[in-house]
């Protein structure tokens, strides 16, 4: 975490991954991050992962040092309180983060009432309003079509949700920039953006809606083969694979220097009549450079070739699972200054990540556990919306708020 952000007040009301995402990133940056929920929990409440005594892994992981306050938005009571709390007085308030957005109530129109400078994020599914998840935006954009081995029938899915991130990131920008706006203008805006449409924007930056209307054959499936270019993965003589990348020069002669197959490629050039310092010739001949590689990966173990690779300079890395990167890796560890071992509560320890980004200005701190569900209720009554003890007594009594019967320490 970093202080950079400290002082201004964000109230979040989300679920899936993007917003939340988005919420934590802005509360590692020193912002106090406000997460509304259900009595019941949110949407994410229980997602998997989860750990062994069954609480959600998800949960702690994308609500790192938010506060939670539990509403029961069924009622008029409950939604005023949440009315009150996201347009509550402040110059460093009035900022809002959501993809639950619930017209009539929940909306820019009906918060922007009480608050004539609201700065309202919202992120929908597609720009038509309708819901969507990188499960559904990946397969109507195509990107599955051309995931997967060579000569794979099916489309194939990806585990990491790319849009998703992508946008969460997105949400960040996107408030910090209408923030700016607010200071220097004194106006606030209903700002909205779509998973949907930010996958289709980076396939549009990445050129492939390009390659798409204008040549004929559309991209094929290509493995592990680094598309346009070289890299590929080997299957070493200990029956672990490495990955090694020829996409820039430098790259691809260190590649061909350290498995000495220089004539070989020479020899492969002059039949093709091809120019292999080309990056796109190296991925129209990448069958034949591959043939010409893989034995010199087959008889050597990986650990034989890791130092090699290494004082070549390559580009490469060893194929890992997730279990064994967390066990081989000091990226991952307490090593790396992004991550401290921490005994999250009710879960055990583990290294824990903080903000990637450094700044000279705000040295990095530890990460913050994500609270329980409903922690900072009365905090938040009190501190941000000066109700006095008698009032919240009520509320609690009524069942419009709650905190949890237990919580862990924060």
């Amino acid at each position: 975490m970093t202080s950079l952000l400290k002082g201004l007040r964000i109230v979040e009301g989300s679920a899936f991954v993007a917003v939340p995402l988005a919420g934590m990133t802005l509360a590692q940056m020193g912002a106090d991050v406000i997460r509304f929920d259900r009595l019941e929990g949110g949407l994410d409440a229980g997602r998997w992962p989860l750990g062994p005594t069954g609480q959600s892994l998800f949960w702690d992981g994308l609500n790192k040092g938010k506060k939670s306050i539990a509403v029961n938005m069924k009622t008029p009571e409950g939604q005023e309180l949440v009315t009150r709390l996201i347009t509550a007085p402040g110059d460093d308030a009035g900022l809002f983060l959501t993809n639950l957005r619930v017209r009539g109530w929940m909306d820019y129109e009906s918060l922007v009432r009480h608050r004539a400078d609201l700065i309202m994020v919202t992120l929908t599914g597609d720009r038509h309003g309708r819901p969507q998840v990188d499960y559904t935006v990946n397969p109507a954009l195509g990107i599955p079509d051309m995931t997967g081995p060579e000569g794979h029938d099916g489309p194939i899915a990806s585990a990491l949700p790319a849009w998703d991130l992508i946008a969460g990131n997105l949400v960040v920008s996107s408030l910090l920039a209408a923030e700016r706006h607010r200071l220097r203008r004194g106006q606030g805006q209903d700002v909205e953006l779509s998973l949907k449409d930010v996958a289709a924007a980076t396939l549009g930056h990445l050129g492939m809606i390009g390659d798409a209307v204008l040549n004929p054959t559309p991209r094929e499936k290509a493995g592990n083969a680094l598309y346009g270019a070289y890299g590929h993965d080997f299957l070493c003589a200990c029956g672990q694979r490495v990955m090694v990348i020829g996409l820039t020069d430098r790259q691809w002669r260190g590649l061909v220097k350290v498995t000495d197959t220089n004539i070989a490629m020479s020899a492969l050039a002059a039949a093709a009549k091809a120019d292999l310092n080309d990056e796109g010739t190296r991925w129209r001949l990448r069958h034949q450079i591959t043939a010409i590689l893989a034995p010199w990966f087959a008889t050597r173990p990986r650990s034989a070739v890791a130092p090699l690779l290494e004082a070549g300079g390559l580009t490469w890395a060893p194929f890992r699972t997730l279990k064994e990167a967390v066990a081989e890796d000091p990226d991952l560890s307490p090593d790396n200054p992004l991550f401290s071992m921490q005994a999250q509560p009710g879960q055990g320890a583990y290294p824990v990540p903080g903000l990637p980004s450094t700044f000279s200005a705000a040295p990095r701190t530890a990460p913050k556990a994500a609270p329980c569900l409903g922690q900072h209720t009365e905090e938040v009554l009190g501190d941000v919306l000066a109700l006095q003890d008698g009032e919240i007594a009520r509320l609690f009594d009524a069942g419009t708020v709650a905190s949890p019967r237990f919580c862990r320490a924060a």
